[in-house]
């Protein structure tokens, strides 16, 4: 179940809303903890329809969408971080130039990161990167699948860089709080599935085995930012 898995979007940017395709016959994945991963996507998916679809909507009934996208804007802006640096570190400078004047406009203008300027005046598309991408740019493999407690789809090497991508952003070290930090990481999760299309559910309902459909997709997600 695709919870809080994703670095960037655990952190502030909406990953979920990009389209992406779910098959049942994937190229081979590497899946030799499959029955304790079955075991963790059991769990998840309860989390998710037990906890945070009631949570998320409370939260939506409660607050406007137009509110929840401006809450969205101000978690993706403090993840610039993120960005700049995994894009500065897979050579792509001008995309770093671009989440740099990002960061600077919305910060700004956008009142600290609520609006968005920087792609409604001046057209600057935001520029997604994270640890686990990167990596694999730098040609570091999969490892094997794991599915994450609480987290979700992930693999060795995106869990190496989910947790890389922890350091880099700038919260905890102005927060110096464990409860801050964990309220945060909760509320921007929550937030974002509240301004999200409901992939998982679509998901549940046209796969015969909602397990592999969610770790193909995850991988054809992952495979899709990485490979030329």
């Amino acid at each position: 179940a695709p919870l809080l898995n994703e670095p960037d979007q655990l952190l502030g940017d909406p990953i979920f809303e990009d389209d992406f395709t779910f098959t049942e016959y994937p190229p081979e994945i590497y899946d030799p903890l499959e029955p304790l991963n079955r075991a963790m996507f059991v769990f998840n998916d309860k989390v998710y329809f037990w906890v945070l679809k009631p949570t998320k909507n409370a939260y939506s009934y409660i607050l406007p969408s137009d509110i929840r996208r401006s809450i969205g804007n101000a978690f993706s802006n403090l993840a610039a971080p993120i960005r700049l640096l995994n894009n500065v570190l897979q050579g792509r400078f001008e995309d770093a130039g671009v989440v740099l004047s990002r960061f600077a406009i919305n910060s700004t203008l956008g009142v600290f990161g609520f609006g968005d300027p920087a792609y409604v005046d001046f057209d600057l598309e935001p520029r997604s990167a994270d640890l686990g991408q990167t990596l694999g740019k730098w040609k570091i493999g999969d490892g094997f699948y794991l599915c994450l407690p609480f987290l979700g789809p992930s693999n060795v090497r995106d869990t190496v860089g989910f947790v890389g991508d922890i350091y880099m952003h700038p919260v905890p070290y102005f927060s110096q709080n464990f409860t801050f930090d964990m309220t945060y990481l909760v509320t921007s999760r929550v937030n974002l599935l509240s301004i999200s299309p409901d992939v998982y559910e679509e998901l549940k309902r046209i796969s015969l085995d909602p397990y592999v459909a969610a770790r193909q997709g995850y991988y054809d997600y992952r495979r899709s930012i990485i490979e030329p």
